[in-house]
């Protein structure tokens, strides 16, 4: 069965309009946030209670909320009238002005200067706020050095594996060059022992079948011919 219609008027049940002041409150307040995050708005809700108790919600903060809608405001009652917008661009300027100010005057205090005007309280804040700010810089820079040893591990890595593979390529290619030298001295051997021993009878050839031959003439040997002559002689002189 559905639910009837309710007539929007006050509740003068006290424990029935709290009740109902609850529910509805969380649930505008449920969609304001909703609002300010699906729709990227500022959104600034205040509720004042029946007994005066205050329930607030925004995206920013209240108060930034209300200085944008003042703002607002004035511009657009302003908005048409020269003079007004004059004194409205003068008073922005005059802010900003002020901004500048109080922010040189920051600066030059975190760099230790204009520090005579300050009680011990405000240097014992800067001194805070020098404190976290080196401490921010410090892990910073760490995180930068580790991020470089890091980089430089994964360079190095590399380097060594191109290396490891480098150094197999070289012994795949010293085993080659072994594997064709047996090949080349196994032909050579078997060449030179089918060579013909009559061309080697008073020359040298070179072992290397397939290399330039180097040819020698060997001296002939000297032969002894005195002694039969000497021995003609004898006989001669014998048969005298």
């Amino acid at each position: 069965m559905g639910r009837g219609k309710i007539v929007i008027r006050r509740i003068d049940n006290s424990t029935s309009r709290q009740v109902t002041f609850s529910k509805r409150r969380n649930g505008l307040l449920k969609k304001a946030k909703e609002l300010a995050i699906l729709c990227d708005a500022e959104v600034g809700v205040m509720i004042f209670s029946s007994t005066g108790k205050l329930y607030e919600f925004a995206s920013t903060s209240i108060k930034s909320v209300i200085e944008r809608y003042t703002k607002a405001k004035e511009e657009h009652h302003q908005f048409g009238d020269p003079a007004s917008e004059v004194k409205l661009w003068q008073r922005e300027a005059a802010m900003l002005r002020q901004q500048l100010h109080t922010l040189q005057e920051s600066h030059r205090q975190m760099m230790g200067e204009e520090l005579s005007g300050l009680s011990v309280k405000d240097l014992q804040n800067l001194e805070n706020q020098l404190e976290i700010s080196l401490k921010g810089v410090r892990m910073k820079k760490d995180q930068l050095l580790m991020d470089e040893i890091q980089d430089l591990n994964r360079k190095g890595n590399l380097i060594h594996q191109e290396n490891v593979e480098l150094y197999k390529k070289v012994n795949l290619i010293r085993q080659e060059n072994m594997e064709l030298r047996k090949k080349v001295y196994g032909t050579r051997d078997v060449s030179g022992a089918n060579r013909n021993p009559f061309l080697t009878n008073g020359l040298d050839i070179g072992e290397d079948s397939h290399g330039p031959v180097n040819l020698q003439l060997s001296q002939p040997q000297q032969q002894n011919y005195e002694e039969p002559a000497r021995a003609t002689k004898l006989g001669r002189l014998q048969l005298h």
